[in-house]
């Protein structure tokens, strides 16, 4: 098979065309033909070695943790898949070496759920990493439908899906972005309120009673400015700030799980959760594909194909720093 991959840790031009052996399929695998991958902040990180310290890393290196694709070769114990099934899933193993730049991959069946109908294929890859930490940080703090809930960091890949996910609960969702991003907060499901300085009074003109619950997707002070916002018992989560329990939240780390992605892919068919691209390019533009990731700015759209696999950026504002529940 065809693979992007680093021979060592290094930069996106590192990134190479490399002819490698087709994965073998384990007991509760299965083996997917690629048809999209997700990027992601951890997937460049990676690469540049910045989880050495918590992460066996094996070479060459094939990056990627979000696929989506088709089923095309079961584990001689497996069930729960066929060949031919449209699949999608966050792939992240206990350790990094065969991920989702490439034609092929090997996934255990715990990582993957069924596609989304409703879904391209790349939307169905902008789902996994990020949809799934939103979902676990509003699953964290028990959210209930009428009650309202403070979303920091609503215009980020988990941002956007976290407003989602809180709507569709049923809660009213209150949430900080960028003045320039305020419309596309609003049409996710939110009240879109800026950042920065007197943010706690223009919280208080749309919730004068204050919140029920907070999410944090941004990190900063977020936490610190949300606490006197909270009442009586108010919840709080975070992806970003590690001391959010000892502030009397929750700190939220993102895990493969088949029933989490099994529930956003019944949102997406349901018409409740949207996934938004920022560009969508071929695999042999990894490199072009990172850089976008970190920078932060997006050109325009674009959809070539190349060797059946496209890479899909999703849209964000620019990727907090490593070591975020975000990230991994």
């Amino acid at each position: 098979m065809k693979a992007m991959a680093l021979r060592r840790y290094g930069r996106p031009e590192d990134l190479q065309w490399t002819d490698l052996p087709d994965p073998k399929v384990a007991p509760g695998e299965v083996l997917v033909r690629v048809k999209a991958a997700g990027v992601n902040p951890v997937d460049w990180k990676l690469a540049e070695g910045r989880l050495d310290a918590i992460m066996e890393t094996g070479f060459p290196l094939i990056p990627g943790w979000d696929v989506a694709g088709v089923v095309e070769q079961v584990g001689f114990d497996v069930s729960e898949f066929a060949p031919g099934d449209e699949v999608f899933g966050y792939i992240r193993k206990d350790s990094a070496q065969f991920g989702a730049y490439a034609e092929l991959v090997s996934a255990h069946v715990r990582l993957l759920a069924r596609k989304p109908a409703a879904l391209t294929w790349e939307e169905a890859a902008g789902i996994p990493l990020a949809g799934l930490t939103a979902y676990q940080t509003i699953q964290r703090i028990g959210l209930q439908a009428h009650e309202t809930v403070l979303v920091h960091g609503a215009a980020g890949g988990v941002g956007s899906f976290g407003v989602q996910i809180a709507a569709a609960l049923g809660a009213r969702v209150i949430a900080t972005a960028s003045e320039r991003n305020h419309d596309f907060v609003r049409a996710l499901g939110a009240v879109p309120v800026t950042y920065g300085a007197g943010l706690a009074d223009r919280v208080r003109e749309q919730a004068p009673q204050g919140v029920d619950a907070v999410v944090d997707f941004v990190g900063g002070d977020a936490v610190d400015a949300s606490l006197e916002l909270l009442r009586e018992p108010g919840r709080l989560a975070s992806i970003v700030d590690p001391e959010a329990a000892a502030k009397g939240g929750h700190y939220v780390w993102v895990r493969p799980d088949r029933s989490d992605l099994e529930a956003l892919a019944g949102l997406a068919d349901d018409g409740r959760l949207a996934v938004h691209l920022d560009d969508v390019l071929p695999l042999g533009d990894a490199a072009s594909a990172w850089r976008i990731s970190q920078s932060g700015h997006v050109p325009g759209l674009q959809s070539p194909f190349e060797v059946g696999l496209d890479l899909a950026v999703k849209q964000g504002e620019r990727a907090p720093a490593l070591g975020q529940g975000v990230e991994c």
